[in-house]
């Protein structure tokens, strides 16, 4: 039997860019906190937000109901979809 070669796995490493630390807008500080975090730890701090306040529609749980702190991030619209979501939420992060 031929021996399989290991692929070689870099430790620690991550797509850089991801992981910079970002600095929420005003709006979006008001959800997910004044502190520059990761883009990965913003979405989860966003979803946690969104269950937290059952703001996926019942129907159709791709969708996000704005509340008034999310109104001002979603650029004033009352629902959203998920892929949508991340697009504004973009916008607020510098």
């Amino acid at each position: 039997m031929a021996e399989k070669k290991a692929k070689a796995v870099k430790v620690g490493t991550s797509n850089s860019a991801f992981m910079k630390p970002m600095k929420p807008s005003e709006a979006l500080a008001k959800i997910v906190g004044n502190e520059p975090l990761p883009r990965s730890e913003m979405t989860k701090k966003l979803w946690d937000y969104i269950k937290k306040n059952n703001l996926q529609d019942a129907e159709n749980k791709r969708n996000i109901n704005a509340d008034e702190n999310l109104l001002p991030v979603f650029d004033g619209k009352k629902q959203v979809s998920m892929f949508e979501m991340t697009k504004l939420v973009n916008k607020h992060l510098s």
